[in-house]
This record gives structure tokens, C-alpha cells and sequence, in this order.
């Protein structure tokens, strides 16, 4: 056989050295979009569901910038480029935090939203690249009634090293980065429902009267102990009265949360001050006496009716405190009514028969509230 090549074709090896530098010469394609892969977790939320998730990123062209490989080994990789998850970044988010944990209607229903998801690449002066992911997350809860409630956010990322031809590293560093916000809300849920006064579930009143004979300018109420000429301090003023007492009412409390339950244990405060009272010269009258204490007696019904319009049905976790107030100012309103319509009906106190009256109904009030071991004035 007659071999008519060429003189400087080139022998097999020579085609195989020719073919290497062509393909190393031939710039890389562009970068696959990256599979965010959901795989089952360890979590498993007893306290909230992921009911909806927010893509808020101010830039969502992609999730990545990456440096692609470098066209000839041992050189410099180009400029980043954009890659984004598979399907787009917004969708691939969504289901990767929605189906990842379990979804269960019967909890408190969570919003995430995305502020910053980000994987950025740059290369490092020992031929390495250096990947940082930065992820920025919002939870709140979508409350029954109201708008959604901030809860907490996280701020967590991470960083890795990979060879310039090697991309296999970015989705499971960003997979392993979203897994940690996700497992930074279920405990941060497990502390919070049990201790945050904005997750309890219900609220649970306790009231206890306030007894203290430390005060120097307050009485407080006490079934025992009624008034005596001597609490009555002021300077007289003059006028037709004979006696004036100056009582009222308060209450006070620091909520605490216990086992999701707001226990708001308040002290009811049903008091006189004694520098604004007073008792003319001459009139220190066991009438006159039994005539104010009856103004005292009333500010307790009253307190005592306030009491038991705040009951667990009527408070809510997210009102209990401007129910409170409502109802108070409503109550003082009525103490303020009642004090009129008992004055008037008495002829502050000169009309016996009135009084009587009055003594009659104020006793039978206080019996049906359980204050008793009264012994007043006569």
C-alpha cells in the first residue's frame, strides 16, 4: 500500500495532541441552573406551619453569581454570571420552604419573607474560588384578625472553597444555609410560644385586693377595718357639708406568660386618701361617719363589678390591656354616677329614711359579692 499524506501530516498522536488544544481552546458554555433539591428534614414543628412565602429580594435576576471555568486550565476565570435556580428563584424558594417541613393547618400559620438570597464567587489568589451566601429571612404570623405580626428575622449564610471547575459545592452550601433558617424558626417558635406574651393563646385574670395599713396618706379598703374620724386629715373647707371622704379606685398587674397563657396577675386597689378628706368642727357624728363610709362601700361594689367583667372570655392576647382601660373608665364613669345618685337620694346624709335605704342595698350588694366582716358605723 502507497501512503500518499502528506510528509507533515500528523501521526495519531500528533491528531489527539491537536484535538486537546482545540477543545481547550473552545470557551466553556454557560453555567445550568442550579436544582434546589428538597430532601426530607429532622424537623418537625409542633407550635407553626409555613402558610405562605414572600420573594422581597430587591434583585431577582438570579440567586447566583458564579465564576464560570476558566477557558485554559490555570488561568483566571471571567466575570461572574448569573445563574438562578431551576424553574426560576422565586418558585424554587417557595417550594423548597413549603415543602420541606409538613404542612398542618391546625398551627399558627407563618409567613416567610425573602429579603436577600444571594451566592456570590470570587477568585482567590492560590487558584481557588470562594463562594459566601448571604440570607436574610422575615417571619411573621398571619394572626386570625389584624395584620401579620413580625416575629423574628435571621440573618445567616455561609461560605465555601471549590476547584474553578467544580460547581458541585453551591446548592448544597445554599440547601445546608436555607435549612438553618428553618431551623432557627422551630426553636426559636418552641422558646417563644411558651414565654412571648404576642404567641399566647388565651389570658388568664387573677385579681387579689390590695389590704396594706403601710401607707401613710392611703387607706385601702378593708372589710375589717372601716373608717375612723382620724383618717379624715384635710383642712375643713367651709360650706354646708359636714364631712367629705375622698375615695377611688385602681388597678395594677404585670402580665407573664406561662405555658402560652398570659396569667395577668392584677392587685385591685379600692382606696381613701386621707389628706383629702376632711370633717367639720363638731361634726364627728357616728352618722356622719356611717354617711361616708357608705361612699367607700360603694367604690368597692363598683371595683368589685369591674373585677368580674374581666374574665378570660372577655380579654384577648392581642387587647387585654386596652380591654382593661376601656373597662375601667366605663367603671369609674358608673362610681361617679352612683356617688351623685346617693348624695342626691340622701340628702348627703340628713334624710334618715334615705339613708337607710341605702344602707339596706349597700349591704345586701356587698353580701353578694362576698365582702363581708363589715362592721359599720351606725
Amino acid at each position: 500500500m502507497v501512503d500518499t499524506r502528506p510528509n507533515n501530516w500528523p501521526g495519531v498522536a500528533g491528531w489527539l495532541l491537536l484535538l486537546l488544544v482545540v477543545l481547550a481552546a473552545v470557551p466553556a458554555g454557560p453555567l445550568k441552573p442550579l436544582v434546589l433539591q428538597v430532601l426530607p428534614l429532622d424537623i418537625r414543628p409542633t407550635t407553626f406551619t409555613i402558610a405562605e412565602v414572600r420573594d422581597e429580594r430587591p434583585d431577582r435576576t438570579a440567586v447566583a453569581w458564579l465564576l464560570p471555568v476558566p477557558a485554559k486550565s490555570g488561568a483566571m476565570p471571567g466575570a461572574p454570571v448569573a445563574v438562578d435556580l431551576q424553574g426560576g428563584g422565586t418558585e424554587a424558594l417557595q417550594h423548597f420552604f413549603r415543602k420541606s417541613l409538613p404542612h398542618n393547618a391546625a398551627l399558627r400559620p407563618i409567613i416567610i419573607r425573602i429579603k436577600e438570597c444571594r451566592v456570590t464567587e470570587t477568585a482567590t489568589p492560590g487558584g481557588q474560588i470562594e463562594g459566601r451566601i448571604a440570607l436574610q429571612l422575615a417571619f411573621e404570623w398571619q394572626r386570625p384578625e389584624g395584620p401579620p405580626l413580625l416575629l423574628t428575622e435571621y440573618r445567616g449564610g455561609a461560605r465555601y472553597g471549590r476547584l474553578p471547575s467544580d460547581h458541585s459545592l453551591v446548592e448544597p452550601t445554599l440547601r445546608r444555609s436555607l435549612t438553618d433558617a428553618l431551623r432557627y424558626l422551630n426553636g426559636w417558635m418552641n422558646a417563644a410560644t411558651a414565654h412571648d406574651v404576642r404567641l399566647a393563646a388565651s389570658v388568664h385574670p387573677t385579681f387579689h385586693n390590695d389590704l396594706r395599713r403601710t401607707e401613710p396618706d392611703t387607706l385601702f379598703y378593708d372589710p375589717a377595718r372601716p373608717l375612723r374620724w382620724s383618717d379624715f386629715t384635710g383642712r375643713p373647707r367651709p360650706g354646708n357639708y359636714a364631712a367629705t371622704v375622698f375615695p377611688g379606685f385602681a388597678y395594677r398587674g404585670q402580665p407573664r406568660v406561662q405555658n402560652g397563657v398570659v396569667e395577668l396577675d392584677l392587685t385591685l386597689q379600692v382606696f381613701v386618701v386621707r389628706s383629702s378628706s376632711w370633717v367639720g368642727p363638731g361634726q364627728q357624728t357616728a352618722s356622719h361617719l356611717n354617711h361616708e363610709q357608705r361612699h367607700f362601700d360603694l367604690v368597692k361594689l363598683v371595683a368589685e363589678r369591674f373585677r368580674r367583667k374581666a374574665t378570660a372570655d372577655s380579654l384577648t392576647v392581642e387587647d387585654y390591656n386596652s380591654i382593661l382601660q376601656l373597662q375601667y373608665l366605663k367603671s369609674f364613669t358608673e362610681m361617679n354616677r352612683l356617688q351623685d345618685q346617693y348624695d342626691s337620694e340622701t340628702h348627703h346624709g340628713t334624710d334618715a329614711a334615705g339613708q337607710q335605704r341605702w344602707n339596706q342595698h349597700i349591704d345586701a350588694e356587698l353580701r353578694r359579692y362576698g365582702v363581708t366582716g363589715a362592721h359599720h358605723a351606725e
